[in-house]
């Protein structure tokens, strides 16, 4: 007779064996349910008498010796993860939320034949179990409870998946609740989310930024180039986007006084899916009056720098393919323009002409972006001949005017604007802006984003009346910077989109 907890293999159940199993599992809970006292509870009590929890137990008895009893009684409840009857003591592993794991010993001795059998007959892979009695270590050293007592805390009608098995990753972010029952990477990945978002609060706080929350539901979209999502509200009858960005609203805080701004929520955009775009996702903006975008792309570094240490303790973080990544030291900062032109083997300015850069595209094999223009021709040639080649994290700084409505013109460089785009891992990851504050200019730029959205751009920006209106008041010269958070999970994790995010849209 052993105590050992290694599992045999075992394959998935089939639907018709799931089937079966739930009919027994039902079974079981009419059978509770009829035999409930006050002391059982039957198949769901409202509580149960715990006295700790099991990572409590393993970090104060983790490292008792082989066959070490500790004369302390516990009282814990976990899900049953394995289970092995065996005559006159039956083991089974039961598991908190967190994945660790204490081992419940139910022997005759203790418990006496009537509840030993109860155990046998009741007890399912999945079942929420109370536990009670004595702390000790078993023959070989596994952290135990030699039980006294116990009962059912939650009877699982349905079948857990093989834990010690992989779980595709489409039954992973379809099933997250069991994929956070089965894989310690999945709760590893809530955790660190988590201690991102705590991170980055932390480092806000330290600059004396306020954090806001604003407007999801919105009348008109705007504060990014994308495609919305269109609701209507039955109590003014009238359409409404989902936010696409929360930039006009916080920048309307700052006009209003609050210098030091940022949000973390919910974005919305009607656009693809893949390993690195969700249609709904989590972003960080901020904005920070007197500075620029230099000041702005130094406190974003600082953000993901001061998040990785929160999450892998250092600035280096290995990735879930076993990667190391350096996302320490100082940041290389690249102009679009210089690096293009360098890739290129020609002079590339705002100057050159469309019909080049058309030339040039189809020379390279780029397809050409509906509603083509000069800049954004400029930025899918860089993404060709520059993007791959990024492997440190990188600030590429200094963007075509044309592509971006809401940046301010550079100081000394005619035809491109004071924004950056950061690269880690070969995806974007943040961007930076010196804001455009003149409210004669953002209106001109508005109006030359409603003609290309009359052209058919889904993507365009409209006039926004009311944010132009908060300009006019005047806003003081400020820094402004939007990030993704499932992103930088993606770049601290080496994960995809979809397992950064906790419940993700699937079909």
């Amino acid at each position: 007779m052993t105590d050992t907890t290694s599992p045999a293999e075992t394959a998935e159940p089939t639907e018709e064996e799931v089937f079966e199993q739930k009919a027994v599992r039902l079974a079981k809970r009419e059978r509770l349910i009829a035999e409930r006292t006050d002391a059982a509870g039957g198949a769901y009590p409202v509580s149960v008498p715990i006295t700790d929890t099991i990572p409590a137990l393993r970090e104060r008895y983790g490292d008792l010796e082989a066959g070490a009893e500790t004369g302390v009684t516990a009282s814990v409840a976990g899900r049953v993860v394995f289970s092995r009857n065996t005559g006159k003591l039956c083991f089974a592993s039961l598991q908190a939320g967190d994945g660790s794991r204490i081992q419940a010993m139910v022997s005759l001795a203790a418990v006496g034949e009537e509840s030993l059998q109860a155990w046998k007959e009741l007890v399912d892979l999945g079942d929420h179990v109370f536990v009670s009695g004595e702390v000790i270590s078993s023959r070989r050293g596994e952290l135990s409870i030699m039980v006294s007592d116990w009962r059912i805390a939650s009877k699982a009608v349905l079948p857990l998946p093989n834990v010690y098995g992989e779980l595709s990753e489409e039954s992973r972010v379809r099933s997250r609740f069991l994929d956070l029952i089965v894989r310690d990477r999945a709760r590893e990945t809530v955790v660190a989310r988590a201690k991102v978002n705590a991170s980055l609060r932390a480092t806000f706080a330290g600059h004396d930024f306020i954090e806001v929350e604003t407007p999801m539901l919105q009348v008109q979209h705007g504060g990014a180039s994308a495609r919305p999502f269109i609701t209507h509200a039955n109590a003014f009858d009238a359409d409404l986007y989902l936010r696409i960005a929360p930039e006009l609203f916080l920048k309307r805080a700052v006009v209003g006084g609050i210098d030091r701004v940022f949000e973390i929520n919910r974005n919305f955009r009607n656009e693809g899916a893949d390993s690195t775009h969700s249609p709904e996702f989590a972003m960080l903006e901020a904005y920070q009056a007197y500075s620029d975008y230099n000041g702005i792309a130094d406190l974003t570094q600082e953000l993901i720098q001061n998040a990785a240490i929160a999450v892998a303790g250092s600035t280096t973080v290995t990735w879930a393919d076993g990667t190391e990544y350096e996302l320490g030291g100082q940041w290389d900062r690249l102009s679009m323009y210089e690096s293009l032109s360098e890739a290129a083997g020609r002079i590339i300015t705002p100057e050159t002409p469309f019909h080049e850069l058309v030339a040039l595209a189809e020379a390279e094999g780029v397809d050409l972006p509906p509603h083509a223009i000069h800049g954004k021709l400029v930025e899918e040639l860089w993404e060709h001949f520059v993007k791959p080649g990024l492997t440190r994290p990188t600030f590429v700084m200094d963007f075509p005017l044309d592509t971006s409505p809401l940046v301010r013109e550079h100081r000394s460089i005619a035809g491109v604007v004071e924004k950056w785009d950061l690269y880690v891992r070969g995806f974007e990851l943040a961007t930076g802006y010196s804001e455009l504050v003149d409210p004669v200019i953002q209106r001109e730029r508005f109006v030359e984003q409603a003609k290309l959205a009359a052209r058919g751009d889904l993507e365009a920006m409209r006039i926004d009346d009311e944010f132009l209106r908060a300009l006019e008041h005047g806003m003081p010269p400020t820094g402004g910077m939007g990030m993704g958070i499932d992103r930088l999970l993606m770049a601290i994790t080496g994960l995809g989109i979809r397992e950064t995010i906790l419940f993700p849209l699937v079909k």
